[in-house]
């Protein structure tokens, strides 16, 4: 019965770090986007990623959008369209 109850208070308490994780948004430069296939390559490049909640890419824009949560580094995100042919870095703001 005591290991139920530890394993039950454990249980709550791996969820409740997963709750707690927070979401960062992130747009990223794109190089090497030449045709309109290559979008649904750089998504699913960045799909693979764990952590990554939700991507958009633009094609006209040379630019991806990734939400993910806190515990995913944009290195990770890079690396991702890096390894797919696509290296990618982060969007400069507008001045």
């Amino acid at each position: 019965m005591k290991t139920r109850i530890v394993l039950f208070f454990l249980a709550c308490v791996a969820l409740s770090g997963v709750a707690l994780a927070s979401s960062r948004t992130v747009t990223l430069d794109v190089k090497n986007m030449t045709c309109a296939v290559c979008p649904i390559t750089v998504k699913k490049a960045l799909e693979g990623v764990a952590g990554v909640q939700q991507v958009s890419v633009s094609y006209a824009d040379k630019t991806a959008t990734v939400q993910f949560d806190d515990a995913t580094t944009v290195n990770q995100l890079t690396e991702a369209t890096k390894n797919a042919g696509y290296p990618s870095s982060i969007k400069a703001e507008p001045k």
